[in-house]
């Protein structure tokens, strides 16, 4: 994946969250009748600047686009004619006030709900949730699970695919009690087990917890046949074909693609001896695994990939889809679920119950911009709701400089009968600076450990 092509998914992705963020400011302003002056895409220095509409609002162009703003005409910020006092943003009544400012945020909920409307009713691919076989001694194994089962339900909670596993079970873990999980087998045998979750740790939380848990989704038996070969790769090279069957390596057998990816993994740079059956054939190449580095650690690669049997890669596929108004319904209990489980997440790194490493700053979300494009049109759609989702959250916090912050003052001018005081805005906005620097802070070590440690 090219760095031009992740940049162009994560600015598309940004200049959409941030135009429909404030655009919910500015329609709500011009639908309470406020005079708004500038809408800003971006920070700094206006690149370009154009006037339109009947108040001559100006549409900017900023140097910066790591943000935006509306510019509303307000008394606190200049001189105000008195015929246009009664337009002035600082004039309105404070539930006035309170509408612009929550609309910002709403707006991106929203649209949070339209782009999962689209994929339910699109129908989003995703993998049974099918399980493997536990490891011993892991919560999964002490409650019985077996392998080849297929969850139904946790807590009471329909489950469709191996992603809403992961989601509902995340929910959960955090609350350290037993989940009730149902599961049913190829022969339409029902249990219910209790899956205890006390024995994970925040620093679990950080990687797959699923695994700790010994839950892990089932795999097909992949015998070692050739099915796909990169032109070029140390495979080809070798004189490798699709449909090779490799029968041993170093003269040890190999019975399992697992086997294969192992040796090779295990011997970058080193000459591996292949035993191959081809067409009644037994031929004997030798191949030398490239050396390449994959999270800090090098390992070999040969450029091929297992022959996969198809009829049962689409028996371990469904798909979720929903006529219009389900959808619209699954859609909103979406955003609603995101939303207050992101809540809960932020509450819990608070407290120290879940680890500020969760923490994720533009370098990751660019990098997840670029995966989930790649993907195809529907994961992109995901990931921009999902990003949606957390920007609203995030403003929503009561922070001053963000919008949660002006909802503050707003809450207390309603208890006080009267405006906060400027001295405690300025304050209030130091403070409100000194703590988005330290989450940016968070967010871009973060991201620079994840990039340094390949993670």
């Amino acid at each position: 994946m090219s760095l031009l092509f992740t940049l162009a998914a994560f600015a598309l992705a940004l200049g959409i969250l941030i135009v429909v963020h404030e655009l919910g400011h500015y329609w709500v302003a011009r639908w309470c009748g406020v005079k708004v002056l500038r809408f800003s895409f971006g920070f700094g220095k206006p690149l370009t600047v154009w006037k339109s509409g009947r108040d001559g609002t100006e549409w900017a162009l900023a140097a910066f686009p790591l943000g935006g703003y509306v510019k509303m005409l307000d008394e606190r910020e200049g001189e105000v004619a008195a015929h246009e006092l009664p337009r002035a943003f600082n004039r309105q009544p404070v539930w006035r006030r309170i509408f612009i400012v929550v609309a910002g945020p709403a707006a991106n909920f929203l649209l949070a709900v339209v782009l999962y409307w689209v994929l339910f009713v699109s129908g989003v691919p995703g993998v049974k949730p099918m399980l493997g076989q536990p490891a011993s001694g892991t919560p999964a194994a002490v409650a019985g699970f077996l392998p080849g089962e297929i969850i139904a339900s946790i807590d009471g909670e329909t489950v469709a695919t191996w992603q809403d596993t992961r989601w509902l079970l995340l929910k959960r873990v955090m609350n350290r009690h037993g989940v009730k999980i149902e599961t049913h087998n190829d022969r339409g045998e029902i249990q219910l087990r209790i899956l205890e979750t006390a024995s994970l740790t925040a620093d679990d939380l950080d990687g797959d917890f699923l695994e700790k848990l010994g839950l892990t989704q089932f795999r097909p038996l992949l015998k070692p046949v050739i099915g796909k070969l990169v032109a070029g790769g140390a495979g080809e090279r070798a004189g490798m074909k699709l449909g090779d069957e490799i029968t041993a390596i170093n003269g040890k057998p190999v019975s399992r693609w697992e086997d294969l990816v192992e040796w090779v993994r295990d011997n970058p740079e080193h000459l591996l001896m292949f035993e191959v059956q081809r067409d009644r054939q037994r031929l004997i190449l030798e191949v030398t695994p490239v050396a390449a580095t994959e999270k800090n650690e090098t390992v070999g690669k040969i450029g091929a990939a297992p022959q996969f049997d198809m009829a049962l890669g689409k028996k371990l596929m469904t798909e979720v889809r929903y006529p219009p108004v389900r959808a619209l319904g699954a859609a909103l209990h979406k955003t609603w679920d995101t939303s207050v489980f992101s809540l809960n997440m932020l509450g819990r790194m608070v407290v120290g119950q879940v680890s500020l490493k969760n923490i994720s700053g533009p370098i990751t979300i660019a990098d997840y911009a670029g995966q989930s494009a790649q993907m195809g049109w529907l994961p992109y759609l995901s990931f921009l709701a999902l990003i949606s989702i957390s920007l609203g959250v995030l403003n929503l916090l009561p922070i001053p400089l963000l919008d949660g912050g002006h909802l503050l003052y707003y809450m207390a001018e309603i208890l006080k009968g009267s405006p906060v005081s400027e001295r405690v805005m300025e304050i209030g906005q130091q403070v409100g600076m000194a703590l988005l620097m330290v989450l940016m802070a968070f967010a871009f070590y973060n991201d620079i450990n994840r990039l340094l440690s390949g993670q």
